[in-house]
């Protein structure tokens, strides 16, 4: 797992043993680093070495795309109450960090990208988390596999994503959930719409809205930095039926 330096304006993911050279100097970071610990460049400048959280690995892993958000990363494990005794099935992989911050919670992740490109660099983001022993990336398209497993979670962040939904009877054990993030309020729709065909239970459909705070000598507001809307997010439950 890469470690992570970090001074108050600027931060980096290594290895141990890795040799970085930056404009505040040379860092040669030795074998043996521990988490916890400084070290310094040649021209003096101190950085401390960190274990990366996942916020860290979304500002510093590379992108194929536009990844899910860490606050909607946060309402789909809080909405879905995903555990470490879950088994995960994950279609849009993407830079692979939904993907690695479900396998930190301790989870056990099976990932499905249909683009070898964007396949390819998530999986070097999942090694460099450390995470490749808990997450199974398959390249492929998930609406055309057959998957003869059935999983606790299912996560969609994917424009086949009321495909999917449709099948997830198929796919989540009963008790199981799924979560479908959509950046338009149509694909959402579409989502809503297949899962109530498909007969799932406390279906929901959300829009993460952030806002910042100001805090000033005049007094205290709303920040106006354009960030609010991100995507919609719905989640459902698959139940057996009573009858």
């Amino acid at each position: 797992m890469s470690l992570l330096l970090w001074r108050e304006d600027r931060s980096y993911l290594v290895e141990p043993g890795d040799r970085l050279e930056t404009d505040l100097g040379i860092l040669d970071i030795d074998a043996d680093v521990t988490p916890g610990s400084t070290i310094e460049t040649h021209l003096g400048t101190r950085f401390f070495v960190l274990n990366p959280r996942p916020t860290d690995l979304f500002d510093l892993l590379q992108r194929s795309g536009a990844p899910m958000l860490p606050r909607d990363i946060g309402l789909l494990i809080g909405l879905t109450g995903i555990t470490n005794e879950d088994r995960i099935l994950d279609v849009g992989t993407g830079t692979g960090i939904l993907a690695i911050t479900l396998a930190r919670l301790g989870a056990e992740v099976v990932t499905y990208e249909r683009t070898p490109e964007a396949a390819e660099l998530a999986m070097e983001n999942i090694e460099i988390a450390g995470v490749e022993d808990s997450v199974t990336i398959r390249e492929g398209d998930a609406c055309t596999v057959s998957l003869q497993d059935r999983f606790d979670v299912l996560t969609l962040d994917t424009g086949d994503a009321p495909t999917l939904a449709a099948r997830s009877p198929d796919l989540l054990v009963p008790g199981g959930v799924i979560a479908a993030y959509n950046p338009f309020i149509e694909e959402a729709r579409a989502v809503v719409n297949a899962l109530d065909e498909a007969g799932l239970r406390q279906i929901s459909t959300i829009e993460p809205f952030h806002r910042e705070m100001e805090f000033g000598d005049r007094g205290s507001r709303p920040a106006t930095a354009p960030v609010g809307h991100t995507g919609y997010l719905t989640t459902a439950r698959f139940l057996p039926n009573n009858g």
